[in-house]
């Protein structure tokens, strides 16, 4: 007999990657070289000083019990001094930053905060799929809003007064936009404060990829006059840091959104490793010339990843930031789904198809460029 599951885990699914990486994996258990071109996974190292510091730390026997669930002061101090020299913006250590263990963590604390059965959340038409299935699981009501490819995949604001309704509570929005690789603008994040404020909306920003081939300064939602009283920043180190796996990120804010989160956060989990946490606030003094670096090996990567893209006969918008590269396929490409498939299972390449962001990405497929550039060429000539 097995017991009865609770509605949540019956209505979701397993995670796209989650299932299609099982099928990676037995491929290459079968002797196939796959070239995985399909997960954001940051395959360069963080810095060497941030090793460094997290070593000496777990090397001293007082440094492994519990911690605050707030993190170390030393932590958000160097949160709010990365935020005031990257994005020029006023972070108060102790009562505007909550660390959390990775970003994903805080879409499901924020979600817990603020959403009861049947309020509204505003998730863009295609994202990162944990805002919707997050909403559905804490019994939220998902309105998808539309993005308009021939504005750069902006919001259509007007449109969205439509979908507007007593019961909306929360706005899910990311820019640097994944899956679309769309740029933040200063102008993008004042139209959406003053639509907030309209509304009384509670905005939701998530920024993990604002250091990640910018081609101009980066921008955070909170730069903009107004923000705090209507939003909040989610950030994390897992892509500009190369540390996915250390799961460090933050939620900023204002004072009492911060309390409210922490209030949730605390019956949840504990408090991140000490060191980590000691290794993280290194990792945010690393330089620009570290920075620089990264993003010179990524720029090779997208030459390769384009000449990949071209092979298939896709178009792509060549302003996009982040560690993706989205592209539509060619009319002669009857189904995404169906190329995913044959590239895995005939030229033993994975890529991703863009569905798994939306029905709008029906007919797009991403590229990461995690992956060392020259596999990706090897990718090239497979084809």
């Amino acid at each position: 007999m097995i017991i009865s599951l609770a509605n949540r885990a019956q209505q979701a699914q397993e995670y796209y990657f989650s299932v299609k990486l099982a099928e990676v994996r037995k491929l290459m258990a079968a002797g196939h070289d796959v070239i995985n071109m399909g997960i954001g996974n940051p395959d360069q190292a963080p810095s060497a000083a941030t090793i460094e510091a997290l070593n000496h730390a777990a090397a001293q026997p007082q440094n492994h019990g519990y911690q605050a669930y707030k993190g170390i002061p030393a932590l958000r101090a160097g949160i709010a001094l990365w935020y005031e020299r990257v994005y020029g913006v006023a972070l108060h250590p102790e009562t505007e930053i909550l660390p959390l263990i990775g970003s994903k963590e805080g879409i499901t604390h924020i979600s817990l905060t603020f959403l009861d059965e049947g309020d509204e959340v505003l998730v863009p038409e295609l994202g990162y799929p944990a805002y919707r299935a997050v909403s559905e699981m804490v019994g939220g009501k998902v309105i998808e809003y539309p993005l308009q490819e021939e504005n750069g995949w902006q919001p259509d604001w007007q449109a969205m007064e439509a979908l507007v309704s007593p019961r909306t509570k929360l706005m899910w929005l990311n820019y640097p936009q994944m899956p679309t690789g769309a740029p933040a603008t200063r102008e993008l994040f004042e139209e959406a404060v003053l639509f907030a404020q309209k509304h009384r909306i509670l905005l939701c920003h998530d920024n993990p990829y604002s250091l990640i081939l910018n081609q101009k300064p980066p921008v955070s939602l909170l730069s903009v006059e107004g923000a705090k009283e209507v939003a909040i920043e989610l950030n994390s180190m897992s892509k500009s840091h190369n540390m996915a796996g250390w799961r460090v990120g933050w939620l900023s804010g204002a004072k009492a959104y911060i309390d409210a989160v922490l209030t949730i956060k605390s019956n949840v989990d504990s408090g991140m490793f000490l060191g980590i946490q000691q290794a993280a606030v290194v990792a945010l003094q690393n330089s620009d010339e570290w920075h620089q670096a990264q993003n010179d090996v990524y720029r090779g990567r997208l030459e390769a990843a384009k000449a990949f893209l071209d092979a298939l006969g896709c178009t792509y918008d060549n302003r996009q930031e982040g560690m993706f590269l989205w592209a539509k396929l060619p009319e002669s490409v009857a189904s995404a789904e169906v190329l995913i498939d044959e590239l895995l299972y005939q030229k033993y390449i994975f890529i991703a198809p863009g569905f798994i962001f939306g029905p709008k990405g029906q007919r797009y497929v991403r590229l990461s460029l995690c992956t060392p550039v020259e596999r990706i060429w090897e990718a090239v000539k497979r084809l």
